[in-house]
């Protein structure tokens, strides 16, 4: 093939897929660009794990400074945009069973929580999901080196919230 037909089959292929309907996933902001303040404020719980409405908002908090430009602020009322939580079901189950004990040696953890971003002035939903988040935890066999690990479950589950909820509404997927 010379030069020319070359040039010819590549302008061809280029055009084929130039309209073929497939665009790069994360290009977006749900966030308009005026938006200054966030407000998170702390998070309604169903569950009986008290822990986690503090500690989600905090974790979006943290991801939030860390990740962005905006100010977060304690009043709903001073803010351009407010992310509120309904955690509606937390379990902690076991997961794996030691077959000589029948003790447990891992829990599985589950949250399941409504995400929800308002523009505070319009009261226009800029985001909003529904969704579980699971880890889990080991247990010791030995009950003098055993060390509740729990918390760092929660803590974990929290961290992983805020991050895929910040990186959800940062880069629109």
């Amino acid at each position: 093939m010379n030069r020319r037909g070359f040039y010819a089959v590549f302008a061809i292929a280029a055009a084929l897929t130039a309209s073929c309907g497939y665009q790069v996933g994360g290009q977006g902001d749900l966030i308009p660009k005026s938006v200054k303040t966030i407000a998170i404020p702390p998070f309604r719980n169903r569950s009986i794990y008290y822990k986690l409405n503090d500690g989600i908002p905090n974790a979006l908090i943290h991801e939030f400074k860390a990740r962005t430009k905006y100010e977060i602020v304690n009043d709903p009322a001073a803010a351009d945009l407010v992310l509120t939580g309904d955690i509606a079901t937390v379990t902690a189950v076991p997961g794996v069973y030691d077959p000589a004990t029948s003790k447990a040696t891992s829990v599985e953890v589950s949250v399941r929580l409504n995400l929800r971003l308002v523009e505070r002035a319009t009261g226009k939903v800029l985001y909003q999901k529904d969704q579980e988040y699971r880890d889990s935890y080991e247990i010791s066999e030995d009950p003098s080196k055993y060390f509740d690990e729990a918390d760092f479950a929660w803590d974990r589950v929290s961290r992983t919230i805020a991050n895929r909820t910040v990186s959800l509404l940062l880069e629109a997927f």
